[in-house]
């Protein structure tokens, strides 16, 4: 697309846009739009009317072993143990899913589930919400019926509420709701900026991957961009994928603007869960798999996997410390390098540390929940997770971890920048092999990478660079607060904020989560979450850096809470997400992949259609499943989505 313009910031209006169409079939169509709600769009449906399970009778037996059990890969589980499929579910952590996982945290005497952040689930999430009524789970959920953008300076809020109009009266009613709207700087009657609406608006995949993906938002925006289109849309909502601007491609933007936006005919208002994400959707997944005869295994740790003439034979994996015997390699790591008395090599959740001159490296997973430890002014790695605290060789010395940090010698350096590593007490109670008939990888993208590199024998070499070259986006960081005392707010209770050095979001947990309700009642009290979806390393490196900003810019959201008193706090930053750079969607691997019984799911696989975050996985998952079942002669699942395409195609 070439650069736009210099043209003078004039207000849009509903004629403007009515003016944009014209007259005939356009207006037809939007005339339509505006009073009949479009329906969603069948991806994927079987023409032919085919068995739904596999028939035990006549010896269909097939089994599937899926690593990552996160929510593509409790899809893909859930799927197949409803179809009669042996499934065994493997998940490094001490608890099921994923991103959307929660845990125990005390807080004097009470108890609380803690999560990685809010989750909203939206009504274009068509095939999650399909599957929550398949659990018969939607008594979980509730309306939070309409959310708040709130700016930290020049603008006023935005509030978003449901609705059924579709693109393009959708723009039309935001631009008679907003009242930021004399400040957007967009004029469709100019050329250059109708390219901007048009590459929005006018979505169609192959070509907005081939147009698009080449550049970063950011280097997109920098020239004769509309700043206030920039400013209230593309930034904050930009952000909201997880992906930053300059590190995230055009084209990926363009897809999630229109899965959310253009492409949605359901309105931006969304659920929430009433209690925590694993005991409202996590579990009943769980249990529902286990009812079919699955078996799902926690805590674990996959050694080894063997293949031959390009298929996976068996796969081994242990259960314990999730410390393995089997040797690995690590690459230097550059962007925690804070102390010249310490090298540290690794990235994302597995990273070790190694003393100058040592002969050894001490991994900073914290025995408790897997989080990355920190070295702190005191010499100590302390986690910024729950507060767990080690000294500088590994040994524990504040819960709530138990154990020590693992230890593993450096029994080579393969490069100056790469060393060669193995445990030194490896610790397992179960240890097993399994052979199955499909194997699905649907873990994170550092947990796919480490598969890849247990992965021994005869392969599709283009499989291994296409997981290699799959990028991970900036950290993300959720704080929670638990104050002594309630405050007055006039937005919603979820509430995306703009402006802000490092918040992104607030999240009134006390007004929206069951648990939370109670104990504020009972004691006057509030809990408070701030989410940065994507912040950069090098501005926060440590978690005290983290902490003194979440504080300082939750005083600043709500400046009544400087006279409360804060009871506690829980901190959780994580680097695991999956990065949509410039340059990296034709190398994405699909959900078949080149080696013939393997299987991908995870929001890292190229999608065939608009989807975004929790929508993303779950569709992930079970096209894996589909695959599946389509090489068995089974009925597949149908799959939803919103329109694939945009009415502005050229």
């Amino acid at each position: 697309m070439s650069t736009l313009s210099n043209l003078p910031e004039t207000p849009i209006s509903r004629r403007t846009l009515l003016k944009l169409f014209g007259v005939g079939t356009v207006a037809g169509v939007m005339g339509y739009s505006r009073f009949v709600k479009p329906k969603p769009t069948v991806f994927q449906k079987d023409t032919l009317l085919l068995p739904l399970k596999l028939n035990q009778t006549l010896n269909q037996n097939k089994t599937a072993v899926i690593v990552g059990g996160g929510l593509a890969g409790l899809a893909c589980a859930y799927e197949l143990s409803q179809r009669g499929f042996a499934v065994t579910l493997l998940e490094k952590s001490p608890q099921f899913g994923g991103k959307i996982a929660s845990w125990q945290v005390n807080v004097g005497a009470d108890k609380f589930r803690m999560e990685h952040g809010f989750h909203g689930f939206f009504p274009q999430y068509y095939n999650l919400n399909n599957l929550v009524k398949d659990l018969n789970a939607t008594d979980n959920f509730q309306s939070l019926n309409f959310y708040s953008l709130v700016y930290r300076d020049h603008y006023k809020p935005e509030v978003f509420r449901p609705s059924s109009s579709a693109f393009p009266w959708n723009i039309v009613d935001l631009a008679i709701a907003s009242p930021n709207r004399l400040q957007w700087g967009i004029n469709l009657t100019k050329f250059k900026h109708l390219q901007v609406f048009q590459a929005i608006g006018g979505f169609e995949r192959e070509k907005n991957y081939q147009r698009f993906d080449n550049i970063s938002v950011a280097d997109w925006v920098a020239k004769d961009f509309p700043q206030g289109l920039y400013d209230l849309y593309f930034l904050p909502f930009a952000k909201s994928s997880l992906n930053a601007p300059d590190v995230m491609s055009v084209a990926e933007l363009m897809q999630f603007f229109h899965f959310y936006f253009f492409g949605n005919p359901e309105g931006l208002a969304f659920n929430g869960t009433k209690d925590d994400m694993g005991t409202s959707l996590v579990q009943p997944i769980v249990d529902a798999i286990k009812s079919k005869g699955g078996k799902v295994v926690n805590n674990v740790t996959v050694s080894e996997i063997k293949a031959e003439n390009n298929n996976v034979n068996s796969l081994t994996y242990q259960v314990g410390s999730g410390v393995s015997d089997v040797p690995f390699s690590v690459k230097r790591n550059n962007v925690v390098a804070d102390n010249s008395k310490i090298e540290y090599f690794g990235a994302a959740d597995e990273v070790f540390a190694v003393a100058n001159g040592s002969s050894e490296a001490v991994s900073l997973t914290c025995t408790h929940q897997g989080c990355t430890v920190k070295m702190a002014e005191d010499g100590k790695f302390h986690c910024p997770c729950h507060g767990a605290v080690f000294a500088a060789d590994g040994t524990v010395l504040k819960g709530p971890a138990e154990r020590d940090l693992a230890k593993f010698d450096i029994i080579g350096r393969l490069k100056e920048d790469e060393l060669e590593l193995v445990a030194i007490k490896p610790e397992s109670t179960v240890s097993e092999t399994l052979k199955a008939d499909y194997y699905i990888f649907a873990t994170d993208v550092p947990g796919v990478q480490q598969l890849f590199k247990r992965l021994d024998g005869d392969v599709n070499q283009k499989a291994r660079d296409q997981i290699e070259k799959l990028s991970i986006a900036d950290p993300f960081a959720v704080c929670r607060f638990w104050f002594d005392r309630d405050f007055n707010w006039e937005q919603s209770n979820f509430t995306s904020l703009s402006g802000y050095a490092l918040t992104d979001s607030i999240t009134l947990y006390h007004r929206i989560q069951q648990q939370f309700i109670d104990w504020s009642q009972r004691t006057g009290g509030s809990v408070v979450e701030l989410h940065a979806y994507c912040y950069k390393e090098k501005d926060f490196p440590t978690q005290e850096a983290l902490l003194t900003t979440f504080e300082q810019e939750l005083y600043d959201i709500v400046p009544e809470l400087k006279q409360a008193n804060i009871l506690h706090r829980e901190l959780v930053n994580q680097k695991n997400f999956s990065g949509y750079p410039p340059n990296s969607y034709a190398e994405r691997p699909e959900t078949r992949s080149n080696i013939n019984n393997l299987i991908y799911a995870g929001d890292w696989v190229k999608m065939p259609f608009p989807c975004g975050l929790m929508e993303r996985a779950v569709s992930s998952g079970l096209l894996a499943a589909n695959e599946i079942l389509h090489s068995e002669g089974l009925q597949r699942r149908e799959i939803l989505s919103v329109n694939p395409e945009g009415l502005l195609q050229i």
